[in-house]
């Protein structure tokens, strides 16, 4: 009799135990079960304080998941449902449940890729980041005149500190935040590159201004210490500068040539009219334009005119000038 029931006691713990087993393999099966979106895109949006019952809930309802248990339970488990990061989390393809909790572990919610070339002014970085980030132009180019703002960032004028890069930025970023990332950029990329003694007695608001001039005036990297060699040299003898990009930046910039009539154009940025640097920098400028508007190289060269390389030729005197438009304009007509 005892031993009848010993033997019942151990067959009803040994079911138990094959039931507990049964249950978590199917769940570990569930967990790592992946299921097929067939070309969906399934979007959603974690905000700040969002609970992880709702965003599993949702994910079941999209049919990303084939409960939002499976999501739910091992996210308790783990942890990840106290520590989840506000984003857009975009799910495609194949999936599993385990993957899906990887994604959300990780914070890995979607970022939008945005590249801004060097020698881009303000309203082209402003159009870059409204088109990847789904934001306003004019409210990026409003910051560039919103003094409080400014003064937040310590900087002059957003025109010219908005450094050259490729950003990853997350989905929903504000406007601020994206301009600040890439100000605290240019911070970080220019720290070690400042003398204590700056050339002329230039500012490095200056600094930055002939650099963004130098980086509109030329592509090649072995010629920018030149181009400011020959602005270096016009401002050391009181001369004009006489540099197209600022016209034209004056302008609005400009989708055709620069006319001759441009030149008498008045504004801040015509250094055909006004001695000395334009107000503000002309664009973002790279490091190379920077560093040679630090250093720039030696040279007696006052002029310099584009040929039809890429490159320029310089010149010490007007009479040169001419005498290299006149051979540029007669290269031209023999092509």
């Amino acid at each position: 009799m005892r031993l009848t029931g010993m033997r019942k006691a151990l067959l009803i713990v040994t079911g138990v135990f094959a039931l507990i087993a049964g249950m978590i393999g199917i769940g570990l099966w569930q967990y790592h079960r992946t299921v097929d979106l067939e070309g969906r895109t399934v979007t959603v949006v974690v905000e700040k304080g969002d609970s992880f019952s709702r965003v599993a809930r949702q994910l079941a309802k999209e049919g990303v998941v084939v409960s939002d248990l499976v999501l739910r339970i091992p996210a308790r488990m783990q942890g990840v449902d106290r520590k989840l990061v506000p984003g857009r989390y975009d799910f495609a393809g194949e999936i599993s449940p385990a993957a899906v909790l990887d994604r959300f572990r990780e914070g890995d919610f979607l970022r939008i890729k945005i590249t801004i070339p060097e020698g881009t002014p303000v309203w082209g970085v402003a159009s870059a980041l409204a088109r990847g980030l789904e934001l306003d132009s004019a409210v990026i180019v409003g910051l560039n005149r919103d003094t409080a703002f400014l003064r937040s960032l310590g900087k002059p004028s957003l025109e010219g500190y908005l450094y050259p890069e490729t950003y990853y930025f997350p989905w929903g970023i504000t406007a601020p935040e994206a301009v600040r990332t890439m100000v605290e950029m240019f911070d970080r990329m220019t720290e070690k590159i400042w003398p204590q003694e700056l050339p002329m007695g230039l500012s490095r608001h200056e600094v930055v201004t002939l650099a963004s001039i130098i980086e509109a005036e030329t592509p090649l990297a072995k010629e920018r210490g030149l181009v400011a060699s020959v602005y270096v040299n016009r401002l050391k003898n009181g001369w004009k500068l006489d540099a197209d990009p600022t016209v034209i930046y004056g302008m609005g910039g400009l989708d055709r040539p620069l006319y001759r009539g441009d030149l008498k154009r008045d504004t801040p940025y015509n250094t055909y009219l006004r001695t000395g640097l334009p107000p503000t920098p002309i664009n973002s400028p790279g490091l190379l334009s920077i560093q040679a508007a630090l250093q720039p190289q030696e040279s007696e060269y006052f002029f310099f005119v584009a040929d039809d390389t890429g490159g320029h030729y310089f010149s010490r005197t007007n009479d040169e000038h001419n005498r290299a438009q006149r051979r540029i304009r007669l290269e031209r007509s023999r092509r």
